[in-house]
């Protein structure tokens, strides 16, 4: 790869970072699409036509239609970057079309299923912070990318808020439930000064005294599921889900919904319109005596 590439890869990171203010993770996947493409073309990938971007493509068709849009958009938002900086006069991913992405509804747990996993007996400081964190992604339906990053100061025990940053740096604040602040509660004055060996600032920390990581939330999840026996693939960002699903469920208006998950446009927040009729109709389904 010419050291050309590099250097444009190098400045529409920048800009993403700086001008359009987005979030690490974007940025990172973006940047990770860009190399690919960059590493298969070998030459300086301004010079790149429409015919090598459709080549490459070709040798990613076996992917999911969702990772291959994700791509495609990736190599479009590259090429307007250089498009707008006047690095090319011809856009050559303009004629790109990303595949239409089947719903994928996600996995939601049922009420009992919820009661389970947050059903932790607490013998160690370790069961004490993993109960705070299940019980917070459930109440809040926090990003685990915004739970890593938590403060002890990001939470207000008094008005039961806790605040948080979100993508694009945007703040908002997110109500908690009563079991929720017991087992903050529990977690920040009984357990976690035995385990903050770095006194530092994180809520949620390790056993080397450092940050928790997204990894650790993952294991830890699957660890619990395995343990009480719940079988649906679940992730932080099913808690995500089944904290939106609950509150539509039992009434809550959608713009409400999409202030506390932080989607910046309702129609992200509308997936979940789509879950509460599929589960109306397979209800329906087992339920109606002529079906």
């Amino acid at each position: 790869m010419e050291n050309k590439s590099f250097l444009l890869i190098d400045k529409f990171i920048n800009y993403l970072a700086i001008e359009r203010n987005y979030s690490e993770n974007t940025i990172n996947s973006y940047q990770s699409e860009i190399t690919k493409f960059a590493l298969f073309y070998k030459e300086d990938i301004s010079k790149a036509n429409t015919k090598d971007l459709k080549n490459y493509l070709e040798l990613n068709n076996q992917l999911s239609s969702k990772t291959l849009a994700h791509k495609i958009s990736s190599l479009k938002a590259f090429y307007n970057y250089l498009l707008r900086e006047e690095i090319i006069t011809n856009n050559p991913a303009t004629y790109l079309i990303r595949p239409k992405n089947t719903l994928k509804l996600p996995d939601v747990l049922n009420l009992e299923e919820v009661s389970l996993l947050l059903d932790i007996n607490i013998n160690t400081p370790y069961n004490a912070r993993d109960k705070a964190i299940l019980e917070l992604l459930y109440s809040t339906g926090i990003r685990i990318s915004e739970l890593i990053k938590l403060e002890h100061a990001n939470i207000d025990f008094d008005s039961c808020l806790i605040r948080v940053m979100g993508k694009g740096r945007k703040e908002r604040i997110i109500p908690m439930g009563d079991y929720t602040i017991d087992a903050l509660n529990n977690y920040v004055k009984n357990y976690r000064p035995l385990i903050n060996k770095r006194k530092n600032n994180y809520l949620f920390i390790n056993k080397s005294g450092n940050k928790i990581s997204r990894q650790f939330i993952f294991k830890m999840i699957k660890k619990e599921c395995l343990k009480k026996g719940i079988k649906k693939n679940i992730s932080p960002h099913t808690l995500r889900h089944t904290f939106a699903t609950h509150l539509l469920k039992n009434g809550a208006d959608l713009r409400i919904i999409q202030e506390l998950l932080g989607h910046e446009n309702l129609s992200t927040t509308q997936i979940y319109t789509h879950i509460s009729k599929d589960k109306l109709q397979s209800e329906y389904n087992n339920i109606h005596p002529r079906n």
